[in-house]
């Protein structure tokens, strides 16, 4: 991003037309993100809780008074058992500096618990990784040179723009794309084909596509036999998955599980984009692993654009020991509590939680089973910390309320899901109002604390130097002073960057295990299989009697998770939460058009505006997400229906993962 200052105000943001990926353009969101600096709501001072909590009554407050509180309270907790003292941190920002590094030295110092961050890809990196050793894949740079292009579960037109441009380019050109979701999105629109599978049956569809790949000996033998581990297993596992069982797992046709195999054997260079809505159900781990099979069987890995990607991240070496000092422990080994569950945690957990910290994140608003989350929260004896630049859902139940800065008003460096590039992030502003980094709030704890280690007064430059001194040879050539200058820079591969075109997988055989020891060694299958969602009519035919539709909530274009659904003009543009359905279902329920409806299970219901339009096939329902609840008509969100349930691998979240029922309902109050 550049940014025009002047006078110290920022009045212009657009995107760097030199930077190749994203070649000068920004997403609807980020294009309008002068407005979320500036906004009218911006949180510019601490604020302490002077009414009930969820009352959002606050007064200003000084930094002092407000650090000298904080530590007071942590202090005391920790003298007693500091496990009692979570972090609650995700992603709202993800910089190595605000992300993860003073704050992880602080909470590791001090004993506190530790979170389990799981809630967006844990499963799906957890698949790739007991399949190719990392989150690693193909160069997304590359897509426009593929042949034939499988969106799975991808929606890159709302959430992977810089992609999509790439994807249009290979149309262009001639390629086939084919968009696998149960959801007629906006990019399975504008696609050459789209299967619409069930919720939950991926593993399933991949599988089938091996069984037509390998007995029609559409495979690149080669390349198995050099650079693959276990295929006569795999080859037998899924001798009986015909396409006439996967159709059935799937609710598609054989026939198009039999063509969708033979064009990804028989079209060169073949590329995947899978995206990580596939894998936020119960099986959403294996599924990541079996689909990530599919490129070493047909040796499409050989072309720089073939292969498959859920995210690069694991490409970067940057030093995350280093940034975030986990020998600060000192041996001990405190407990962790998964993000996922983070309802159950604090109504529930032993000890119980005593304090939260939470920065970065919305919990009340984006965690599952938000009645469970809602009751840790509206606790009295649970002290709550909220860092952030709006009074969130979740600020309104906090003690006290501390301004953080946003994306132009400190020092970062990044890395990315989805290209190659490490990125700079330079201030363009000073901090508005009062607020300070994550950083920064953390320094001053720690010293109040009594923390005299050095690491806690390194500046957020220094942070950025230690984020980069890497020895991986990816990263050389990548310096903090230098990239500060120009913003970015391609790590150290090949401009054709073909990364397992001759093996070399980071596996501990170094090989594509089609035969994982690694998951045997955890109990687990080492082979590909199907592992169903634990809530659907298939699997699970007693709950599907009372709740019969499967739930989908998937981002809404003008939000990202919560970030940006505070914003008018966003909230504007996505009119009102809404719930879309097949026409089908609709009719069978007496809905029509535009009416509102109850959508509900035994976790919690929410009202929402009928959208009779098609899109999700039938049987499933969707609810474009996540509003704030401040927002919502009836306070509710998605996240009233979801579970807490974590997936097979990477206790990943499973919002997907989720059955409802829909009923029509009268107008809403005035």
């Amino acid at each position: 991003m550049l940014v025009t200052v002047e006078n110290g105000i920022a009045v212009k943001i657009q995107g760097d037309p030199t930077m190749p990926f994203t070649d000068g353009t920004l997403c609807t969101k980020v294009a309008h993100y002068l407005e979320r600096t500036y906004s009218p709501d911006r949180l510019l001072h601490p604020m302490k809780r002077v009414g009930p909590k969820g009352s959002a009554r606050f007064a200003r407050v000084s930094w002092d008074q407000a650090l000298d509180e904080i530590a007071e309270r942590l202090k005391a907790l920790a003298a007693q058992n500091p496990e009692t003292i979570l972090p609650l941190s995700y992603a709202g920002t993800m910089g190595m500096a605000q992300f993860s590094s003073m704050d992880r030295r602080f909470f590791h110092r001090l004993g506190a618990s530790l979170l389990d961050r799981t809630l967006c890809s844990s499963a799906g990196k957890a698949g790739i990784k007991a399949t190719l050793g990392g989150s690693v894949g193909m160069d997304p740079e590359r897509f426009d040179e593929a042949k034939l292009i499988l969106l799975w579960g991808a929606n890159p037109v709302v959430s992977n723009l810089h992609l999509w441009s790439r994807v249009q380019e290979a149309m262009r050109r001639g390629a086939k794309v084919v968009a696998i979701d149960p959801y007629r999105s906006l990019s399975a629109e504008k696609c050459t084909q789209h299967l619409a599978l069930l919720p939950g049956s991926d593993g399933a569809l991949a599988l089938g596509m091996m069984h037509v790949l390998i007995a029609e000996n559409l495979i690149d033998r080669d390349y198995i036999a050099r650079y693959t581990l276990g295929f006569e297993q795999l080859a037998e596992r899924v001798r009986h998955s015909t396409p006439q069982w996967a159709a059935g797992v799937c609710g598609l046709r054989a026939e198009e599980i039999v063509q969708l195999a033979r064009d990804y054997g028989t079209i060169q260079p073949a590329a995947i984009r899978l995206n990580y809505g596939m894998q936020r159900h119960a099986g959403g781990g294996i599924a990541a692993r079996n689909i990530a099979c599919l490129p070493a069987l047909t040796g499409a890995w050989r072309d720089a654009a073939g292969g498959i990607v859920l995210t690069t991240a694991d490409f970067y070496g940057f030093d995350h020991a280093a940034l975030e000092r986990p020998d600060l422990l000192g041996g001990r080994k405190p407990r962790v509590i998964n993000h996922a569950a983070i309802g159950e945690a604090l109504t529930a957990a032993q000890p119980p939680v005593r304090a939260v910290i939470v920065y970065n994140n919305n919990p009340v608003a984006v965690c599952p089973d938000s009645e469970k989350v809602l009751a840790g929260f509206r606790r009295e004896d649970l002290y709550c910390v909220v860092m952030d630049s709006f009074l969130t859902d979740t600020a309104d139940y906090a003690d006290l309320v501390l301004p953080a800065t946003t994306q132009l008003e400190h020092y970062d460096v990044h890395k990315s899901y989805g290209h190659l590039y490490a990125l700079a992030n330079n201030p363009a502003i000073a901090p508005v109002g009062e607020s300070l980094p994550n950083t920064e709030v953390f320094r001053r704890l720690a010293a109040r604390l009594g923390f005299d280690e050095p690491c806690f007064r390194d500046s957020d430059e220094d942070l950025c130097r230690t984020a980069l001194a890497s020895t991986d040879p990816r990263m050389q050539g990548i310096e903090w002073e230098g990239m500060k200058r120009t913003g970015w820079q391609r790590l150290n591969v090949p401009e054709r960057f073909a990364p397992f075109a001759e093996g070399g997988f980071p596996t501990p055989s170094g090989k594509c295990e089609f035969y994982s020891a690694a998951l045997e060694r955890q109990g687990l299958d080492p082979l590909p299989f199907f592992n169903p969602p634990v809530e659907s009519v298939a699997s699970n035919p007693a709950l599907a009697g009372d709740y019969p539709l499967a739930f989908l909530s998937p981002p809404a274009r003008n939000f990202l998770n919560s970030s940006f659904a505070h914003l008018k003009r966003f909230r504007d543009l996505e009119g009102e939460p809404t719930v879309e359905m097949h026409a089908e279902d609709a009719a069978a329920r007496a809905i029509r058009d535009g009416e509102y409806v109850r959508v509900f299970n035994a976790r919690g219901s929410l009202r929402l505006r009928a959208r009779v339009n098609g899109k999700p096939r039938r049987g499933v329902v969707v609810a474009p997400s996540v509003w704030w609840k401040k927002h919502s008509p009836d306070g509710g969100n998605a996240n009233n229906l979801t579970a807490q349930r974590t997936a097979d691998l990477g206790g990943g979240a499973t919002f997907y993962d989720c059955l409802v029922q829909v009923e029509r309902a009268g107008a809403p109050a005035a």
